[in-house]
């Protein structure tokens, strides 16, 4: 299980990246309410809010030198 850098709460991988549908254009669509990802400088971050995630990218060094701590 992944940890969130900014709450410290672990997350589900495998339900963040579980696909629930398609959009018109195909693409795939996850349901955000299980918690969401971002890909910051080769590395996968995991989320459980949108509101962490926002957080991250407004500063990601902070949150990534508080994990690594």
């Amino acid at each position: 299980m992944a940890r969130d850098p900014v709450c410290g709460k672990e997350i589900d991988e495998a339900a963040v990246r579980a696909v629930t549908g398609q959009t018109a254009y195909g693409a795939p669509e996850v349901d955000p309410t299980k918690g969401t990802r971002r890909f910051h400088e080769g590395v996968w971050y995991y989320f459980d809010t949108l509101d962490c995630r926002s957080k991250f990218l407004a500063s990601p060094d902070t949150y990534i030198k508080k994990a690594a701590s």
